[in-house]
């Protein structure tokens, strides 16, 4: 949830004009405004420059784009089986950004130049600079050297605001480079515009697209969000998890990042070699896929219109051994692969598996500059490779019974490939459905050598995400606890301020977390629970405003037929 003062010109109610504007109490959706109102909601969005006072500060400089005196405020969270409030101010800002420097008592002094602050950070004499992009968002900007690369490090503040993790950009500097790469900080405010307007938010393996002549190429399209695994953070400055990081894609790439992006993940790990994939992004860099050509990938996304894609179970995941195979599926992912099942077809089920953190290598696919795909592994340096993960699996009933073959699996591309006959297809169905164990044996029927197997198993284990995350109650991690974003536009307006309903925390004793999601009840239950907290804080936003509360939390025990 979040609080922020509203601008009268933002409601339109009486604008007669063909002018149309996305307005928030119209959820994002455009409507008509008048041409004075259009103009001043245009100005809400920041355009690069800079201006002409600075305050100086102990610690770090911040960029602000308002001069109206304003106040950070530090975080409080609560949680539990919580509905996590996000409380932040939101102000009319003006069309430029505004170089100045924060002290302890708020006071202006003697601008510096871009070049003199540009010149500090190389030195290192200064501390990350901050541009406030509006009264929720900042960038947080530093040059680091990371893994001996000199970059800019880019970083969002107050995403958590509309429900969205943080991001950081790793961008390698360009030799003599003299400029902020302010088209990131345009690009941090359209990500936070689309979360709040449109409810679209960035996780591990999602993208997003960005316009043509992006930090000064045409061939740059956007940016691959990653979570951080196995690379190093030492020597970054970091939001508070959760955060993505954002790799820069060419637009050769986008179809990839669209409809597989696990590959183009572990390709760019292999271009840089680091494992499962690298940081930091370079411009101006030849793209690692061209035209989809021959790729089994063909058969089984549309690269045209996107009507299907290679489905996805969260936490499933593959192991590669000598002469054993094993598909991993947690039970509480259940109706994620039925749902999958459902919509396969009878002949082939085709399954994309997500990064394996407990493998110490990964299949890879390389395309030659011919088009032809190529596999390849990575691994993590200086370990030996004993499991290799895949990225997606193949089951296709093509196999005659008359072939001499039980089954037959080999490795294509960066996955695995398993033909059987209709009549195991049927088993194998059939046990997926009844979530049972199955093992599939490859080789001939009348084997002269060890014959290879591919087992199928149900774990207990639930996948791992929500990593860093901490209970600010009891300190207890949060991680792998099943939550969920809030997308219906649940908020109240007060005092010319915001507050907005936008996660919900399980806390389960004795029932899978995954079941709680499927009871309408519960569901009912935290929207009034988040309702009746909205408004019983109404009348407080300013006071918690003041004293910094920007993020709120809510915690009920349910106990039988009681609610503490």
């Amino acid at each position: 949830m979040t609080f922020q003062e509203i601008p009268n010109m933002d409601k339109g109610i009486q604008c007669n004009s063909d002018g149309k504007f996305r307005l928030t109490h119209l959820g994002g959706k455009e409507g008509r405004v008048c041409v004075t109102c259009h103009s001043a909601l245009m100005s809400r969005e920041c355009r690069g420059g800079f201006s002409t006072y600075v305050l100086s500060h102990i610690s770090y400089t911040v960029t602000m784009m308002s001069f109206h005196q304003g106040r950070f405020a530090r975080t409080r969270r609560r949680s539990g089986l919580q509905i996590i409030s996000f409380l932040s101010l939101r102000v009319e800002v003006p069309t430029r950004l505004v170089l100045v420097f924060i002290s302890a008592d708020y006071t202006l002094e003697e601008k510096r130049t871009e070049s003199s602050l540009l010149e500090e950070l190389e030195r290192g004499l200064a501390e990350p600079l901050v541009f406030v992009l509006n009264a929720n968002l900042l960038a947080v900007v530093k040059i680091v050297s990371y893994v001996n690369r000199r970059c800019w490090c880019v970083m969002s503040k107050g995403m958590h605001a509309v429900g969205q993790p943080e991001v950081v950009i790793l961008l390698q500097c360009l030799p003599e480079e003299k400029r902020f790469p302010t088209d990131i900080f345009n690009h941090f405010i359209q990500i936070y515009w689309d979360a709040q307007t449109a409810g679209k938010l960035l996780n591990h393996l999602s993208h997003s697209l960005v316009s043509r002549g992006f930090l000064g190429n045409n061939e740059h399209a956007g940016f691959l969000y990653v979570r951080p695994t196995f690379q190093s953070l030492e020597g970054l400055p970091l939001p508070a998890p959760p955060f993505l990081f954002g790799l820069l894609m060419l637009r050769a790439e986008a179809p990839w990042a669209r409809a597989f992006p696990l590959r183009l993940m572990l390709r760019l790990g292999a271009e840089y070699r680091f494992y499962p994939c690298p940081l930091f992004s370079v411009r101006f860099r030849e793209p690692l896929f061209g035209p989809v050509n021959n790729s089994i990938m063909r058969l089984l996304v549309d690269f045209r219109f996107y009507r299907y894609t290679l489905p996805t179970v969260p936490g499933l995941v593959v192991d590669l051994e000598a002469r054993s195979t094993c598909i991993r599926i947690p039970k509480t992912r259940h109706p994620e692969l039925l749902k999958a099942l459902n919509k396969s077809n009878e002949r082939v089920l085709a399954l994309g598996s997500c990064f394996n953190e407990q493998a110490d290598s990964h299949l890879i696919c390389v395309q030659t500059e011919d088009g032809q795909y190529q596999t390849q592994a990575i691994s993590i340096h200086s370990q030996p490779r004993r499991v290799t993960g895949s990225c997606f699996f193949v089951f296709s009933g093509a196999l005659k019974p008359s072939s001499g073959y039980l089954a037959k699996s080999s490795i294509v591309e960066d996955g695995l490939m398993v033909q059987v006959t209709m009549e195991t297809m049927a088993e194998l169905r059939r046990s997926l459905r009844e979530m049972k164990d199955f093992t599939v044996t490859c080789g001939k029927l009348h084997p002269a050598e060890r014959q290879e197997c591919v087992h199928i198993q149900w774990q207990d284990e639930e996948p791992c995400f929500n990593k860093g995350i901490i209970s600010p109650i009891d300190g207890k991690s949060m991680e792998s606890l099943t939550n969920s974003k809030t997308h219906q536009r649940l908020e109240y307006r007060a005092s010319g301020k915001l507050i907005r309903w936008t996660e919900v925390f399980y806390l389960l004793k004795d029932q899978p977390p995954n079941g709680l999601n499927n009871h309408t009840s519960h569901n009912r239950l935290t929207e009034r629970l988040a309702r009746a907290f909205c408004l019983a804080l109404c009348q407080s936003l300013c006071l918690l405003k003041e004293d910094g509360m920007t993020k709120l939390a809510l915690r009920v025990i349910l106990d039988g037929q009681k609610v503490r």
